[in-house]
């Protein structure tokens, strides 16, 4: 494709290194440094052509002004401006900062950098007086230019950015209609989507049912198999009742499979920091085992479900290649998970992965831990609504769209899916917590709507979904007030009896479950081996010894060692008998 390389090719991955290296840093400083230097270089020229009289030369005036104070101000201003930068983070930390929140932050430290200047040029003695005006206005220059250079710099990034976004739309459909022209039709073969009777899985299966020879579901079914009781007798679909972490059923079930949808894991903050260990274990660690081994097998399309909570927290409105800012233990699973399938990617083992906004509405195994159902269900059931931070945004999708979006991508073309990370949401639903309790407030109007403040909750964040968009022509079916109004209909129905029940909540129904083998982790299972009683590894003295024999004739060939049976013990080692 000559010169219209894709960004995916371009940069392996979407992750950005957010620390600067030390030439990095360097050219930073000689930038600020520079624009310093022209701020105060600019005022003296200024100053020499308004303040020359009739006869003086401009040239003239403005050396003397260099020469009497100039260089003084230059010199000083300049390091103050660089150190005072250095100091605030300017180079390291604030570079994660939104656009408009650095070029503010810029200023202000311009403006302190300049404060200390002054303080240091009052303290000079009278011989290497600085004017005054001849400060003040190279301060206040150099803290408009700073920033200005700093959106300027990032509105041309951003220009160039769009330019290649276009392009790679361009080569990636063309590459598409290319693979497609004078072929058949992808082939739709065996999928197998782990976690298929979960919140998303369940949504899922009639979609892939619909359109695939095969679909294989592997789940260790926590909430029972009602979650897919309308598709268990359906003749495409393959059951596997088992742990993904049990290896020889992970094998099994990867066995002439075309494509792997993982949606399996423990999903939502509060679930992951219950347990962090068995967040890691199955989240991150199994995430790359499962993949080590279907590239193995020989799957050739490998779709993740991620989550748009690994934005974090920001002013702007991100996309797929935005700074990643997670502030939770089950963002950064998602991201360690994310990197890790990037380094798997081949061409013959294709990874997308999809990241997913806030999940509301009703599937075979709802959930009332989120904020859009537990919402409705409170004002339905309770009469309150009561919202945290209701100024506080977040992407929302339903779950038949997230199901959609998946579906979405296991049947397009490889070429437009390859190494792609795709947002899964509509800017229409980019709403915030307060929108939420208001839309809710409308429908169930007997209802108390309270905004109690911050809870702690520090995500924050509006997402692009342009590119799922444009690229696949991805469009939500639902809206938040539809997906609501279907939660309180299944409220009103009956269809929930409880929305307190564990069994809608992830962490509630973890904590109740506690204590079964499927939440353990390797190295629990590891510890108990360690620590396990005498009894739990030796046979008691008491039990015969004597089983061990060897024959010792020596009129010929010594037979081989013979077992019994029994194991002797330890402390009775000393007491096994030998007979000749």
């Amino acid at each position: 494709m000559g010169n219209k390389q894709t960004i995916a090719q371009r940069r392996k991955g979407d992750q950005v290194n957010l620390r600067l290296s030390p030439l990095g840093v360097a050219s930073r400083i000689v930038g600020d440094a520079g624009l310093t230097i022209f701020s105060v270089t600019l005022v003296l020229i200024v100053r020499a052509i308004i303040g020359v009289d009739v006869t003086g030369s401009r040239v003239e005036s403005f050396l003397d002004a260099m020469a009497s104070s100039g260089l003084l101000l230059l010199v000083v201003l300049t390091t103050s401006v660089c150190v005072t930068n250095a100091a605030l983070g300017v180079y390291s930390r604030q570079r994660t900062y939104p656009m408009r929140t650095k070029m503010v932050r810029l200023a202000q430290s311009v403006a302190l950098a300049g404060a200390a200047a002054g303080v240091l040029f009052f303290l000079l003695p009278a011989s290497l007086e600085v004017p005054i005006g001849a400060f003040v206005a190279s301060w206040a220059l150099a803290a408009v230019v700073l920033p200005l250079a700093r959106w300027w710099s990032w509105a041309y990034r951003l220009d160039i950015k769009t330019i290649e976004y276009r392009q790679d739309i361009e080569a990636r459909r063309a590459a598409a209609v290319e693979a497609a022209a004078g072929t058949t039709p992808r082939k739709s073969g065996t999928v197998l989507v782990i976690g298929g009777a979960g919140y998303i899985g369940s949504a899922l299966l009639p979609r892939l049912l619909a359109t695939h020879e095969k679909v294989r579901v592997l789940d260790v079914f926590m909430y029972g198999t009602e979650t897919i009781a309308p598709y268990l007798e359906h003749p495409k679909l393959e059951i596997v009742d088992a742990d993904y972490r049990k290896l020889d059923k992970l094998v099994s079930a990867l066995q002439d499979v075309d494509t792997v949808v993982h949606l399996g894991g423990l999903v939502g903050d509060p679930a992951c920091a219950w347990n962090e260990a068995l967040t890691v274990e199955v989240n991150l660690t199994f995430t790359r085992v499962i993949a080590e081994i279907a590239k193995a097998s020989g799957v050739k399309r490998f779709v993740f479900a991620s989550t748009c909570s690994v934005y974090g927290a920001s002013d702007e409105v991100l996309d797929e290649e935005s700074l990643l800012n997670p502030v939770s233990l089950y963002a950064r699973s998602k991201i360690g998970s994310e990197r890790v399938l990037r380094r798997l990617m081949s061409p013959e083992f294709a990874v997308t992965i999809l990241r997913f906004g806030t999940i509301y509405g009703i599937s075979g195994r709802t959930r009332f831990d989120l904020v859009v159902n537990l919402l409705a269900a409170k004002a339905y059931v309770d009469g309150m609504i009561t919202v945290f931070g209701g100024d506080q945004w977040r992407p929302f999708v339903h779950v038949d769209d997230a199901a959609k979006a998946v579906a979405t991508v296991v049947g397009a073309q490889e070429a437009l899916v390859a190494g792609r990370v795709f947002n899964v949401g509509s800017e229409e639903q980019n709403a915030t917590l307060g929108d939420v309790g208001r839309i809710i407030n409308n429908l169930v109007p007997r209802a108390t709507y309270l905004d109690s403040g911050r809870d702690g909750d520090r995500r924050n964040y509006r997402v692009s979904f342009r590119r799922i968009r444009d690229e696949l022509g991805f469009v939500p079916d639902w809206t938040l007030e539809a997906g609501i109004r279907q939660v309180l209909e299944a409220l009103r129905k009956g269809e929930v009896s409880d929305y307190r029940d564990p069994k809608y909540s992830n962490v509630e129904f973890l904590k109740e479950m506690s204590g079964r083998s499927f939440l353990s982790t390797a190295v629990d299972d590891a510890r108990e081996l360690i620590s396990a009683g005498d009894d739990e590894y030796r046979v008691p003295a008491r039990e015969p010894v004597d089983d061990v024999v060897l024959d010792m004739d020596e009129n010929r060939t010594p037979a081989p060692l013979q077992y019994t049976g029994h194991v002797p013990s330890i402390e009775a080692a000393g007491s096994t008998k030998l007979r000749n």
